[in-house]
C-alpha cells in the first residue's frame, strides 16, 4: 500500500512541524502502529490462519522469548502475532521495540520472500521489497535515525552520509562472496554503534577494512600474512600499484589518511589495552571511523576494478 500525502501531513510540513534532526531513543506510537500495518499487509491478514504464516510468527515469538529470558511476551494471548505486537506497542525500551522491527523484517526479507503463502485477494498486500521500502520511509517520516539495510537495522546520522557512503559500501560488500567476512564485520560495527559500544565499534570497523584489503590481495595473488596489520596491507596495495605508480606522488595525502585514519583511531582508543587510565571512545569518533572506513573500502575496490579487471588487461 502506498504512503499517502494526507492534508494533515502537508499542513505540518508547511508549518515546519516535522523533525529536522534524527531521534534515536524515541520510537513513537504512531510509527509502531504503522509498522504493525506493514507487517499485516505483507503477510496478508486474511491468510493469518495459513500454517506458514503462523509458523513465521511463532519463530519471531520464540526467538524473542529466548533472548529476553521469558516464556511468553504476553500471557493468554490469542496468537503469537497478538503477543508479539502487543508487546511491541507497549514496550518502554526503544531498543526492544527496534529488536521486534528488525526481527520481523528479517523474516519478511527471507521467510516471506521464499514462501508463496501470502493472501492476494485483498489487493493491498505488500511484497517484501515494498514492505522494506515503506518501513524505511516511515523511519524517515518520523525522524527516527535508522534504516533497514542488508537484513539489519542500521543507525544513520545523516541521510546524505547514509545514501552516499554507508549504503554503497553495504551493497558492495554483499555483492561478492570474498567480502563475506568484511560484510559481517562492518554490520557488527554498526550494531555496536547502535547500542553505544563504541570501542567494539572501532575494533570491528578496522577488521572490515583489513578484511577487504586481504580479499583484494588474495584475488590478485599478492603475498600477505593473515596477521598483517592495516599498515602492512596498505603498503602491499601501494607496492602493487592498486593506485597507479604515476599517481602515487599525488596520493601522499591519501596514503597518510589511510594509514593514520581508522587504524590510528583503533590503535589508540580501541584495540591495544587501556593502560592505567580508562579510555573513553566518543560517539563522534566511532561515527567518523565507520564513515571513513566505508569511503576507503569503496575507493580501494573501485581502483582494483579499474586497474586489474580483464577489460583493462586487454
Amino acid at each position: 500500500m502506498a504512503i499517502f500525502d494526507l492534508f494533515s501531513k502537508r499542513q505540518k510540513k508547511l508549518r515546519g512541524d516535522v523533525p529536522d534532526v534524527y531521534l534515536y531513543d524515541d520510537v513513537n506510537s504512531i510509527f509502531r502502529v504503522q509498522v504493525v500495518h506493514i507487517v499485516k499487509d505483507t503477510f496478508g491478514i486474511d491468510g493469518y490462519g495459513h500454517h506458514n504464516v503462523a509458523q513465521a510468527f511463532k519463530l519471531i515469538h520464540d526467538v524473542l522469548c529466548k533472548e529476553y529470558g521469558v516464556f511468553s511476551l504476553r500471557e493468554h494471548a490469542d496468537s503469537d502475532f497478538d503477543a508479539i505486537y502487543d508487546y511491541f506497542l507497549k514496550a518502554e525500551n526503544h531498543e526492544e521495540a527496534l529488536d521486534i522491527v528488525e526481527l520481523s523484517f528479517k523474516v519478511i526479507n527471507t521467510f516471506v520472500r521464499e514462501a508463496p503463502f501470502r493472501n492476494t485477494t485483498q489487493g493491498k498486500e505488500l511484497t517484501p521489497d515494498d514492505a522494506i521500502s515503506e518501513l524505511n520511509a516511515r523511519f524517515k517520516e518520523h525522524g527516527i535515525g535508522y534504516q533497514f539495510e542488508s537484513n539489519e537495522i542500521i543507525r544513520i546520522d545523516s541521510q546524505v552520509l547514509h545514501s552516499q557512503v554507508v549504503k554503497p559500501v553495504l551493497q558492495l560488500l554483499a555483492s561478492e562472496v570474498r567480502f563475506k567476512g568484511a560484510n559481517e564485520e562492518y554490520l557488527s560495527a554498526h550494531s555496536h554503534f547502535r547500542h553505544g559500544r563504541y570501542k567494539e565499534c572501532l575494533v570491528d570497523t578496522l577488521k572490515a577494512f583489513e578484511s577487504v584489503m586481504k580479499a583484494i590481495c588474495q584475488k590478485q595473488g599478492w603475498p600477505y600474512n593473515q596477521n598483517d596489520t592495516s599498515k602492512k596491507l596498505i603498503d602491499i596495495c601501494f607496492r602493487n600499484n592498486l593506485i597507479p605508480s604515476f599517481l602515487q606522488s599525488q596520493y601522499t595525502g591519501l596514503r597518510s589518511l589511510l594509514e593514520s585514519g581508522v587504524p590510528t583511531v583503533r590503535n589508540k582508543l580501541g584495540g591495544h589495552g587501556q593502560g592505567t587510565n580508562s579510555v573513553t571512545v566518543s560517539e563522534p569518533i566511532a561515527a567518523y571511523a565507520i564513515h571513513l572506513a566505508a569511503t576507503n573500502i569503496v575507493f580501494l575496490v573501485a581502483m582494483e576494478t579499474d586497474n586489474f579487471s580483464p577489460r583493462r588487461a586487454q
